[in-house]
């Protein structure tokens, strides 16, 4: 029997409940709507099983309503007496094993035929026949009365298939190679608020963009499709369009007349969000409009990701840099109103303490200790803590080739400083790398021929920064070796001591020379990491030299011997934008040479070169550079200055499509003798295109016997070059060609370095 039982609450409140209450055990097990349990007033003088929990969805009742007392429409003790209890004495068939499926299958046909319907004619219901009113399928091993259906099949090489006709031939084969083009549809709306750059971005990173309107099949073109559908709903999403709606549909009109499917994407744009309120949760900073100064977001603005990170990379970037070095900034949240596209932002920063740059500590495999740390910052205690000289700090450790990791990082001390910060102790973490280094290069210039160049270097052999290194040069006119002893940091920052003694043997169509030579040098110098904007040098130097040249007085060239020596300065400027490849700006050097020859009576004299460069960019791609230069011997003849010590011109770092030392003054045999005084000057054009650049270039030069130039019979050189840029420099190949070509002077001049020329 099926019953209802209804509860009716004092709130006027009416629930349900429906339960089998068959009187067979498995009834019992129905499965009910899936609501939430019924309460305990529901189910009282029911069978445990017949409403079970999760069942009926009834509302409690509050506990303090007043509800009236209901007698159950069926007492329980009623209900009990009238279920007759069931046993294997009263009914044995509850206790017989299940029968197997192959044996229903038979006792039901067999059933079936006895009682075989005409066609179309249901089975009557009743014990032993089927309850259904559909005919009733042969199932098991019962007899087949369509004798087709118990026939053998064909062999298959008479089985005879009809070909399908179509109705129509289709338009686009499913595995033939497709050319499509691709249409962007609505991506412009009425009010003209969708960004210009939409669509450029959408191309750059299109799937369908990138194939250049080929696919290999329907398939393909359909899943990049589908591909750029999401693509377009991320970028309107990332410039404050949330609810664009996106379609795609091939287009085959075109197909049948010999053209491109089109593959279509539909934009609606919708509602562009902007920002109706912008909160700051943040304790108060100083100066206190910090944070708020450096958040470039303003109400009424579109809400576009990429300036959202922007604005909150900048905020964070201005605590670091202002004296909070712990500032944290929280996960923002955008509150969005789908009905006006107004969004209120929020951002939660923690500041943290306030800071000033305290001591310094290290740890880890040390290449050296807090003092030369304290030496390489540009910060003293008690200055307002500041990244960017920590970042400083970083690069100068890294700069010293010393470690293979270094980090430096702000720690907490709880000692208070000024204006109510705290000091913040640096730590150091050192991982000191191999101090071993072998480099070598090698270059060809007209005139020099070969050089091979090589040096072994150990870079922290006399802690700090003390390091040996041995060199050697093996060239076609030059050879040689030397050792050099170099601080680096020498008691300041960037600041370099240098000590050399090293042997050279030069031979050159100017002199032949050997050369022993010591010096020492300091030097405030521009790095790769370091450009800086005044440069200076400074240091003395002794040398012997034996050096063959052209003796007028006897019409020969004889072997003469020097000694000098030499005090040197150096002062320069730069303003440009790259230490080995400059784009713009200009530089300006000025070298002072005061030297004397030691040989009988001291002959002092004073050498001096004045170089200048400048550069300038035109677009991306190409540039324009100058250079001029200038020197001059004062206070001494020709004759009583060593030929390795006078200027020459040509080569190349200086007059391209001559050989090396070629120009000037010249002796009877037509060999370079050097001279008191020069000029020089070139013009370059470098066009760039990735890692490759083409130069073409004018040079002009000329040295004289006078102390003074002359500015007379200037030679020129013209020629062009190629550049392959590397992170370390160009490397460069010019050749060149000298106009008005005189006798002896070769027609091509090839010159091979790193670097540009000047």
């Amino acid at each position: 029997m099926q019953g209802v039982s209804v509860w009716l609450g004092s709130a006027g409140t009416t629930a349900v409940a429906l339960a089998l209450l068959s009187a067979p055990a498995h009834a019992q097990d129905a499965v009910l709507v899936d609501q939430p349990s019924a309460p305990a007033a529901v189910t009282e003088g029911l069978p445990n099983d017949s409403l079970r929990a999760g069942s009926v969805a009834i509302p409690e009742p509050p506990a303090e309503a007043p509800l009236p007392q209901v007698d159950p429409i069926i007492p329980d003790e009623e209900f009990n007496s009238a279920v007759p209890e069931l046993s294997v004495d009263d009914d044995p068939e509850l206790d017989r094993p299940l029968e197997s499926i192959e044996s229903f299958e038979r006792r039901i046909a067999g059933q079936e035929a006895d009682v075989a319907p005409t066609e179309g004619q249901a089975l009557p219901a009743g014990d032993g026949a089927l309850a259904d009113q559909d005919p009733v399928e042969e199932i098991g091993d019962a007899p087949i009365r369509d004798a087709e259906l118990a026939a053998p099949l064909p062999p298959l090489d008479q089985f005879e298939v009809a070909p399908v006709q179509f109705a129509e031939e289709e338009a686009l084969g499913a595995e033939a190679r497709v050319d499509y083009v691709v249409r962007l549809e609505g991506l412009d709306p009425a009010d003209g608020s969708t960004d210009a750059d939409l669509r450029d971005m959408f191309e750059n990173l299109s799937a369908l963009e990138k194939a250049d309107g080929e696919a290999a099949n329907v398939a393909m073109l359909s899943a990049r499709l589908d591909e750029d559908a999401e693509l377009l709903k991320t970028i309107l999403a990332s410039q404050g369009w949330y609810n664009a709606q996106v379609r795609t549909r091939l287009d085959q009109s075109a197909v049948a007349e010999g053209g491109a499917v089109a593959a279509v994407i539909e934009v609606a744009p919708g509602k562009r969000y902007t920002f109706a309120d912008i909160n700051i949760e943040a304790e108060p900073t100083v100066p206190p409009n910090l944070i708020a100064e450096n958040l470039p977001l303003q109400v009424g603005n579109p809400i576009v990701a990429e300036r959202v990170q922007a604005a909150e990379a900048r905020v964070a970037l201005a605590l670091l840099q202002n004296g909070y070095p712990f500032a944290e900034l929280g996960e923002r949240d955008i509150l969005l109103d789908q009905t006006t596209g107004d969004g209120v932002y929020t951002l939660p920063v923690d500041v943290g303490s306030r800071a000033r740059f305290g001591g310094f500590n290290t740890e880890g495999d040390l290449a050296f200790g807090v003092e030369h740390i304290r030496t390489l910052a540009r910060f003293e205690k008690g200055e307002l803590y500041d990244s960017r000289k920590v970042d400083d700090l970083r690069k100068a450790l890294i700069a010293t080739g010393l470690f293979s990791t270094v980090s430096v990082e702000p720690k907490r001390t709880g000692e208070a400083a000024a204006e109510g910060a705290e000091y913040v102790t640096m730590l150091v973490r050192q991982d000191a790398g191999p101090p071993r280094t072998i480099a070598a290069s090698a270059g060809y210039a007209a005139g020099q021929g070969f050089t091979l160049e090589a040096t072994w270097t150990h870079r922290n052999m006399f802690p700090p920064e003390g390091a040996l290194i041995v060199h050697g040069v093996a060239g076609t006119r030059e050879q040689g070796a030397g050792v050099t002893f170099r601080r680096a940091n020498a008691g300041r920052r960037d600041r370099t001591f240098e000590m050399i003694a090293e042997g050279l043997r030069s031979d050159y169509n100017a002199y032949n020379a050997l050369t022993g030579r010591l010096a020492a040098r300091v030097s405030y110098d521009s790095t790769q990491i370091w450009q800086k904007r005044v440069t200076y040098a400074y240091g003395a130097e002794v040398l012997g030299t034996a050096e063959r040249e052209y003796d007028f007085s006897v019409g020969e060239r004889r072997r003469r011997t020097f000694y000098i020596a030499s005090l040197n300065g150096q002062l320069g400027y730069d303003t440009t934008d790259d230490l080995l490849n400059p784009t713009e700006g200009f530089r300006v050097t000025g070298l002072l040479q005061p030297e004397g020859s030691l040989q009988g009576d001291f002959t002092p004299y004073v050498r001096a070169r004045l170089d200048a460069s400048a550069y300038h960019p035109f677009g991306e791609s190409f540039v324009l550079a100058g250079r001029v230069g200038f020197g001059t011997i004062q206070g001494a003849e020709r004759s009583e200055i060593a030929p390795s010590r006078r200027f020459y011109s040509g080569g190349g770092g200086s007059v391209r499509g001559f050989g090396f030392q070629q120009l000037g003054p010249l002796d009877p045999n037509g060999d370079p003798i050097g001279g008191r005084s020069f000029n020089e000057g070139s013009v370059e054009g470098r066009y760039r295109f990735g890692n490759y650049g083409i130069v073409a270039f004018v040079d002009v030069g000329q040295s004289y016997a006078s102390t003074k130039p002359k500015f007379s019979d200037l030679r020129y050189g013209i020629g062009i070059g190629g550049r392959f840029y590397t992170n370390f420099g160009p490397f460069r190949i010019d050749v060149a060609t000298p106009l008005d070509r005189r006798a002896g002077e070769s027609k091509i001049n090839v010159y091979v370095s790193i670097g540009q020329a000047f």
